[in-house]
């Protein structure tokens, strides 16, 4: 069984077939969370719609997009691992933000601090997913 074509379960095990990126656990997580990540920049102070509130849209949309476009390119395991990899730098990044937004108290704590786990296990995820896969 080939982990390129099959999806990650929460656990890395691999479990359900994927035709598709949107097949991807790592995707839909990354898709879940970059939606809570706006709903929370949305709280921000004004004056910080076009900095801390930009830049965390940006790297919570970058995820999932880097994800489906080294998906279609999955044949090439290293072009793959390559968007997988600036997909992964993303998620960091967004946590950096989210630490940032949570150490000068913009928005909920409890949730914020609920979003930087989720994007730690996107981390793991892509890692394992970096590391396990092959075309």
């Amino acid at each position: 069984m080939r982990v390129g074509m099959r999806g990650q379960g929460p656990t890395g095990r691999v479990d359900v077939a994927i035709a598709s990126y949107r097949d991807l656990e790592v995707y839909q997580r990354s898709m879940t969370a970059l939606v809570e990540a706006h709903k929370l920049a949305l709280k921000f102070p004004d004056y910080e719609r076009y900095s801390l509130c930009d830049q965390l849209r940006r790297s919570s949309k970058s995820i999932p997009a880097n994800i489906a476009e080294g998906y279609g390119r999955r044949k090439s395991a290293r072009e793959f691992k390559h968007y997988l990899t600036l997909a992964l730098g993303s998620s960091n990044e967004t946590i950096v933000h989210l630490e940032i937004a949570r150490a000068l108290a913009y928005g909920d704590a409890e949730a914020t601090g609920s979003l930087i786990e989720t994007y730690v296990v996107i981390c793991k995820m892509l890692y394992r997913l970096i590391e396990s896969w092959h075309s």
